[in-house]
């Protein structure tokens, strides 16, 4: 294989490798919540990260963004995809809710920005298989958290926190790909990771909770930091900026039954057959949303073989 084969391939397999690493982020608080409040927890994570991407960029030094304009635009998603996504999950898995649950609510994100990139029509119309998958992913969402409900692990409050992590994510997605133009991840992650910190720093002092160093939460600090930002980040901007953002929703409704999988074998979460269902339900919804239309010529071709 040449260098370019190589590294087509390698950008072929960003997208699942994202969704592996995004998978483990909903385990990762509820191992560091038990001993961290979650914006103490999230200010320390933002700090470390900046330190980490400042050390990257001394040593290659790459080029920052030029205008301010574009320090703006990377400074507001930033504040929604860090401050706001996981300032909402880390807080509502800190409220009680079970990781597999809020991975679930948050997976709905690629079935958000189906449609809302159809329905502004940038692209196409919101069809009768896009409304069906969005029945179909509440649906799912609907059957999980309602048996939930009835167990008390979902309340209204760690629901209301977990509603906020998905729409942060969804219009910081959306946001990223309309304002940001094209420049170094190393820098447009510094940048964005700053303004995070900029926000959960004041909400970090006012928690009255300690921080406790327990070998769960230093485990939790450095698997955060060095894979989930370092690396989860840094491949979901790219992969934004490369225009493989479908491909990556393609594979994001993998991530709720990933996450339910995981949480079951670490921490006893439920799995029963009405979680399975669910699951499932919203699945099978997010996919039929997210799933590429088969041109005409193409489906005429194949009609014809």
């Amino acid at each position: 294989m040449t260098r370019a084969d190589d590294r087509a391939a390698l950008i072929a397999a960003m997208p699942a490798v994202f969704v592996l690493i995004w998978s483990t982020g909903f385990v990762v608080a509820r191992y560091g919540m038990p001993h961290a409040p979650p914006m103490t927890f999230l200010a320390w994570r933002y700090a470390l990260s900046v330190l980490a991407f400042a050390a990257w960029i001394a040593w290659a030094r790459p080029a920052w963004p030029r205008d301010r304009t574009q320090w703006g635009h990377l400074a507001v998603a930033g504040v929604l995809m860090h401050g706001g996504y996981l300032g909402g999950v880390w807080a509502a898995v800190k409220a009680g809710i079970p990781a597999g649950t809020v991975a679930l609510i948050v997976g709905l994100q690629p079935l958000l920005t189906a449609l809302w990139v159809a329905w502004s029509g940038s692209e196409q119309r919101v069809g009768a298989r896009q409304w069906l998958g969005l029945l179909l992913g509440l649906a799912g969402l609907a059957l999980v958290v309602g048996r939930k409900f009835g167990l008390g692990e979902v309340t209204p409050f760690n629901f209301a926190l977990s509603v906020l992590a998905l729409a942060s994510i969804t219009v910081g997605t959306l946001y990223q790909k309309r304002h940001v133009a094209p420049c170094d991840v190393r820098t447009a992650n510094a940048v964005q990771l700053l303004a995070a910190f900029a926000v959960t720093a004041p909400l970090a002092a006012l928690e009255a909770e300690r921080m406790v160093l327990h070998p769960e939460l230093v485990g939790a600090m450095a698997w955060s930091v060095l894979v989930l930002t370092l690396g989860g980040s840094s491949l979901l901007y790219l992969l934004i900026q490369r225009g493989a953002a479908t491909r990556v929703t393609s594979l994001m409704y993998l991530v709720p039954p990933c996450t339910a999988v995981l949480a079951w074998w670490l921490f006893d979460e439920a799995l029963g057959p009405v979680v399975l269902a669910g699951i499932a339900l919203t699945a099978l919804g997010v996919a039929l949303v997210v799933r590429e239309p088969v041109p005409r010529q193409a489906a005429t071709k194949e009609k014809t073989a």
